[in-house]
């Protein structure tokens, strides 16, 4: 059975997106039996396309982009083994959905991955900001990679 990830940022067009792409490049490229989404804790832009400049800052990266908005459903929790919050607004939007507390267990923080984030958890929302704004994301979640890969590998020996 697969690993199930999903990302989840406000409004899943822009943060979460960006980080299923690029976790999906890695897991295609280790040959990893997971699976990977991502989706809004709102439905301003269900079923929008990815913002432009982040299929942009993915393609000038090398990573491929394909992409609807959905918005996350409390029901998804037993989908997934682990659900990826891009800041703490949405960690605690999940957790508040949360039905019990091994749902609330699969909940964490992108950057939680990421040896070298210290004490700031957030991946800022880049969406009225430009390209840097982007480009930052796209490094932020690349740097989170080696650790949530790690996390995965495990699970999947485990499994």
């Amino acid at each position: 059975m697969p690993y199930r990830v999903t990302f989840v940022c406000t409004g899943n067009i822009c943060r979460s997106p960006m980080a299923e792409w690029v976790l999906r490049h890695h897991v295609d490229e280790e040959g990893l039996d997971a699976e990977v989404d991502s989706s809004g804790t709102g439905g301003w832009h269900v079923g929008d396309g990815a913002d432009e400049r982040t299929v942009a800052t993915l393609r000038r990266a090398g990573y491929r982009s394909a992409h609807i908005a959905r918005q996350f459903e409390e029901s998804w929790f037993g989908r997934y083994d682990l659900i990826i919050a891009l800041d703490g607004g949405h960690l605690r939007a999940l957790r508040s959905m949360a039905p019990d507390e091994a749902a609330h267990a699969k909940i964490r923080l992108l950057r939680e991955f990421d040896p070298d984030a210290g004490g700031d958890l957030d991946v800022p929302d880049p969406y009225y900001g430009g390209r840097a704004d982007f480009d930052s994301v796209l490094a932020q979640v690349e740097a989170a990679m080696p650790g949530l890969l790690e996390e995965i590998r495990g699970a999947l020996k485990e499994g």
